[in-house]
């Protein structure tokens, strides 16, 4: 066990700052898509942030706690370090900090039926439980291959059809395309971490889809997943400008680097490829809000 850190430190690595673009990407291409429609509202957008900032953060947090009880962080862990095995935070204390920052989220949505009807509350619950049943529970999603959905859900049609949602009063087939493009991206983080910890789930008993269909799935389905996200994002494409095209194709050249550290790297190596790829998924968040901004400022009458 490592010499404790400091306890801001360790409460900032415990949120696990480098996942959390994962989270706000989505709500932040909705914003700038109701910008482009003209009905961006600043203070939605802000409770939007936060909700997906602070439901992120809990899912950290009990992914710390109920990974460590169910005996997944074990010494040979090759991810990075997780504040309660390494002994940085008590369990109890990190579990009272996800109830905490899960109450947090929920009271930010509370504040956005203010904008928007009561078919927010289902959403939110939806939100609260799945941060609690990815890993905890009698069938926490994470162990029974159902992560993948979880991350194209709630880190891409949620996030972004419902932020769009509370801004523009409707949803969009703009909004949900753009969701799903996202969605399999991100889907990626996950496919990467489940790639590099194959060994170690398996012995945990924790059934990924990497441990169900195995690694040489994992290398395609990481490249589908990209694939399809920019066939979704394809007809708006059809009408950027060269500049923009050039970009895209530069980002694909980029992804396709990333997908092939896949067939390279091993074990703590794979960290690296599991930072790319989270940069990959900011990256093409920009690229689709410059493309949506390209599109707003030639047409200000621009609507999905």
């Amino acid at each position: 066990m490592e010499q404790k850190k400091s306890l801001l430190k360790s409460w900032v690595e415990a949120a696990r700052p480098k996942t959390l673009p994962a989270s706000l990407s989505p709500v932040l291409l909705a914003c700038v898509l109701a910008w482009c429609e003209g009905v961006f509202r600043l203070i939605p957008a802000i409770l939007c942030f936060g909700v997906a900032l602070l439901a992120q953060i809990a899912s950290n947090f009990a992914n710390d706690y109920f990974d460590f009880k169910k005996g997944a962080d074990r010494e040979d862990r090759l991810g990075p370090e997780r504040a309660v095995a390494q002994g940085w935070i008590t369990p109890g204390t990190m579990l009272k900090a996800t109830f905490i920052t899960l109450g947090f989220s929920c009271l930010c949505g509370c504040m956005l039926l203010f904008y928007a009807g009561w078919e927010l509350i289902p959403v939110g619950i939806a939100i609260a439980l799945c941060v609690l049943a990815y890993s905890a529970g009698p069938f926490p999603l994470a162990y029974n291959g159902l992560g993948d959905v979880c991350v194209i859900l709630f880190y891409g049609v949620i996030p972004l059809c419902f932020t769009y949602y509370v801004q523009a009063g409707s949803f969009s087939m703009l909004s949900f395309l753009l969701s799903l493009s996202l969605g399999l991206l991100s889907t990626n983080i996950l496919v990467v971490n489940n790639y590099r910890d194959y060994v170690q789930d398996k012995a945990a008993r924790k059934r990924t889809t990497i441990v169900l269909f195995g690694r040489g799935f994992g290398r395609i389905f990481y490249l589908m997943n990209g694939i399809v996200a920019f066939l979704l994002a394809m007809p708006l494409l059809f009408e950027a400008s060269t500049w923009v095209l050039l970009l895209f194709a530069a980002f694909f050249t980029l992804f396709i680097k990333t997908w092939r550290e896949l067939y390279h790297f091993e074990g703590k190596e794979l960290n690296k490829t599991l930072a790319h790829t989270a940069r990959n998924v900011f990256l093409f968040t920009l690229l689709l809000s410059l493309l949506l901004l390209s599109f707003w400022l030639h047409q200000p009458e621009y609507v999905g």
